[in-house]
């Protein structure tokens, strides 16, 4: 058995671990275009305000690692640009180099994962102006704050990343305005659930400016002029942009893989060519609640679908059942959850439902630090199932 990995993210070393455990004698090799494999992408928010003081504290594994422990051939900086179903081959260009190389397969993993999204919007590339979704550009925006000290910084997006880069950028004396195009942060929750997120922001003295998208961008002065639909210009250092990201499906489509909002699969995470799986960020899976079609780019998920993808492979049948989205971020002191479908989405799908609410301690009060919560519990009215 050769199989092929492409991607080193959460699912890609997920997938050769796996792999190794099941077949001492399979070939694998792992293809990264990036510089870094395994490490820790939640982690990097609070590397750039530095609660994470060590780089090498981010990074779970590298290459001579997995050769060593796996006898996986990792190969980063490693691009695959098409996939030959014909010839059962890959090309690849190693972007050190520039050269063009071959290499055959019996089985594929794509764990190619999804880019953060760019809008091209005037101005989108001025200087200063970051995405973040690896450990190059952690490092790309802590030498800019190194070097520019920024004072103020406007993150584009109320989303996870762009609340944790709030409070990041706070505890490093960055003044921080978030602009969101709807009318609340983390749009995952329902508007009333994300009132506690707005006032706990306030208190921090991070600005919100709602229901009001970006227009553009201008260089003036020495800083950066961010334009938003209401006509408002807010003046800046830096700009984050974190509005979500789009999965990379470039790939799929050079091996002709049915694709809608990402790469569609079976419940073995089997794509329409059958000798080749997909798993991560850019997979569409089945929301257990809703029966949608969803993309849900975690790293937990990307780990257990890349198990489940290896165990077929290896002649396990083993399903992967759907997706509930379990997701949690810190907020400075306010920690956020969510699970299962919102009130907006099921009034959206015409699933019935009704709700209650209740504000319970986290613990006995007369113990020290017991705090409130605020929970909000969405539930079937036929058959009491939480949604």
């Amino acid at each position: 058995m050769k199989l092929l990995i492409i991607g080193g993210g959460a699912g890609g070393p997920a997938s050769a671990s796996r792999m190794r455990r099941l077949d001492e004698n399979a070939e694998i090799i792992m293809f990264e275009r990036g510089e870094h494999i395994s490490y820790g992408h939640c982690g990097l928010p609070y590397y750039i305000g530095k609660v994470i003081c060590n780089r090498s504290d981010l990074l779970v594994s590298n290459p001579q690692k997995f050769k060593q422990l796996y006898n996986v051939d990792v190969r980063v900086r490693s691009l695959v640009y098409n996939i030959s179903v014909d010839n059962k081959q890959i090309e690849f260009i190693d972007l050190n180099t520039g050269k063009e190389y071959q290499e055959n397969y019996d089985k594929i993993i794509i764990s190619t994962g999804a880019d953060p999204i760019k809008p091209q919007l005037p101005g989108i590339d001025l200087t200063g102006i970051f995405t973040l979704r690896n450990l190059t550009d952690a490092d790309n925006i802590n030498q800019f704050i190194n070097e520019r000290k920024p004072k103020k910084a406007v993150i584009i997006g109320g989303g996870f990343i762009g609340l944790e880069l709030a409070e990041n950028f706070v505890r490093l004396g960055i003044d921080v305005t978030i602009v969101e195009m709807l009318d609340q942060v983390m749009p995952t929750l329902d508007r009333e659930m994300a009132e506690p997120i707005h006032r706990t922001l306030a208190l921090h003295g991070v600005e919100l400016a709602l229901s009001d998208p970006v227009d553009g961008f201008e260089s003036r002065d020495g800083h950066l002029v961010v334009k938003v639909k209401s006509g408002k210009e807010i003046t800046c250092d830096m700009v984050m942009l974190c509005i979500g990201v789009r999965p990379n499906l470039d790939l799929a489509k050079s091996a002709n893989l049915e694709i809608d909002k990402g790469i569609k699969v079976n419940e073995y995470m089997q794509t329409s060519n059958p000798d080749i799986y997909a798993i991560g960020d850019g997979v569409e899976t089945k929301h257990l609640v809703t029966g949608e079609s969803v993309l849900v780019p975690l790293a937990g998920l990307a780990a257990r679908q890349a198990r489940i993808a290896v165990d077929n492979i290896c002649g396990k049948n083993e399903k992967y059942k759907g997706t509930l989205g379990t997701s949690l971020v810190k907020v400075f002191e306010t920690t956020v959850g969510s699970v299962g479908a919102n009130e907006k989405t099921l009034k959206r799908l015409g699933i019935s439902y009704q709700k209650s609410y209740a504000q319970p301690f986290s613990h006995v009060n007369y113990y020290p630090d017991s705090a409130q919560m605020i929970i909000k519990l969405l539930f079937s009215p036929d058959n009491g199932r939480i949604l």
